[in-house]
């Protein structure tokens, strides 16, 4: 299929901080026929920069900081957010749903506003959370990106949550040390590998005898759990990471 032609050529803007983001501009363009423009530091996003912009709409697919209200009460601003809202209100909803036994999800687009996570909802798709973080992000930037092409050419009234909150807690790098998964459960420690396992998160480690191991690409086999380790010296002082989101 071809580009889907709009009557008017008002810009999207984009905010993400995340890699697996950096090609859904020059696909929604191609799709939407329009111009879409990307913020991906929070240094960029003031409302002089976007009142350059002027968009129709701004998207959130991955955004780990403050959008203040001078900007989504101007703008119509659309977050993103991993989990079948009320529930998995907050941070790491990724790792959060895993943790708690989830497979799969409901990818919500929901208004911006001042609560946390409690804006009126556009849409909501089915995500599955199979695979490494990596391979769940990238599915998740597929559907996103038919999620906005909906809501450019549809619309839609947002509607109020519905249903009892549920709040998860933004996780810590202390919180990937593979020694706090339970005793003995292989499992747990698949979860976790797994769902640390993409660019600019703390990746699954455990530390012994002054070395740092952290897991990656994990799989589970007959015989056991097989994974990519790399192995460093223990830094001291500890690096200082950055929370998950």
């Amino acid at each position: 299929m071809g580009p889907t032609f709009l009557p008017q050529q008002s810009p999207l803007l984009l905010l993400s901080s995340r890699p697996w983001n950096s090609a859904l501009a020059d696909r929604l363009s191609h799709r939407l026929y329009l111009p879409v423009e990307s913020i991906t530091a929070p240094s960029q996003l003031t409302p002089a920069a976007v009142a350059a912009i002027n968009p129709r709409w701004i998207f959130v697919p991955h955004w780990s900081h403050l959008i203040p209200e001078s900007i989504w009460g101007q703008w119509p601003t659309v977050i993103f957010h991993m989990s079948d809202l009320p529930y998995g209100r907050g941070g790491s909803p990724l790792q959060n749903l895993i943790e708690r036994g989830h497979t799969s999800t409901m990818l919500t687009a929901l208004r911006c506003g001042s609560g946390l996570d409690a804006g009126d909802v556009y849409l909501k798709e089915s995500l599955s959370l199979h695979g490494t973080a990596e391979e769940i992000f990238l599915r998740a930037d597929d559907l996103i990106a038919k999620m906005i092409e909906r809501l450019v050419l549809e619309e839609p009234v947002p509607k109020p949550q519905q249903g009892e909150s549920v709040l998860f807690s933004r996780r810590t790098p202390a919180q990937s040390n593979l020694a706090i998964c339970p005793s003995g459960d292989i499992n747990a420690w698949y979860d976790k590998i797994r769902m640390l396992d993409a660019e600019g998160y703390p990746y699954a480690w455990l530390e012994a005898n002054g070395m740092r191991l952290e897991f990656r690409r994990v799989c589970q086999r007959s015989d056991g759990l097989h994974a990519d380790v790399r192995i460093t010296p223990v830094v001291s002082p500890p690096i200082q990471e950055r929370p998950e989101d």
